[in-house]
């Protein structure tokens, strides 16, 4: 759907007003509300990762926190996995 729709509802214009972003990025996102391959979308992003632009229903700013989320989550499962190895092995 988005490949329809014109690049600009997904990237911003250099020095957009605040207001102006906020409203483009919400009927960006409305338009990834609706498309089949959404998920997919987003993990590219976040794998890529892209740094501008919505991507998969979610901003440049709220891509950031979920990578930092799953890297937090990662080094919490490594540090159980290596506190539950020292343990067995114990």
């Amino acid at each position: 759907m988005c490949r329809r729709d014109e690049a600009g509802l997904f990237f911003a214009p250099s020095k957009e007003p605040t207001a102006a972003r906020l409203s483009r990025e919400e009927a960006a996102k409305r338009v990834c509300g609706g498309c089949p391959v959404m998920v997919e979308c987003r993990e590219h992003a976040l794998l890529q990762p892209e740094p501008y632009g919505v991507w998969g229903g979610l901003t440049a700013a709220e891509r950031r926190v979920v990578l930092a989320r799953r890297r937090r989550r990662d080094l919490e499962l490594k540090k159980a996995r290596t506190a539950n190895h020292i343990a067995a092995a114990g």
